[in-house]
């Protein structure tokens, strides 16, 4: 199980709309939990994140670094860290 820290949750529950339509987490409990129920993940840096999504079989070959950046389930961290949010 991943454990997300406060900077993870919190950059969440600001940016959650840019994934969804409607709020799924209206506070740090029910950010972190959904957070662990769909999986999401914490990466280092964008060359994990493009390492991840050719992991798991998404076609991202013809993405540049910015296409990836603006990917509605990359969540860029303040801290140079990603989390990835598969919907």
């Amino acid at each position: 199980m991943n454990e997300y820290d406060e900077i993870v949750i919190n950059t969440f529950l600001k940016r959650q709309s840019q994934l969804f339509d409607e709020e799924v987490a209206s506070n740090p409990e029910e950010a972190e939990v959904f957070l662990e129920d769909c999986m999401a993940v914490v990466l280092k840096d964008l060359k994990e994140v493009r390492d991840y999504f050719e992991e798991i079989g998404t076609d991202i070959a013809s993405m540049s670094d910015n296409d990836l950046l603006e990917a509605s389930e990359v969540f860029p961290l303040p801290d140079g860290r990603f989390l990835v949010v598969e919907a």
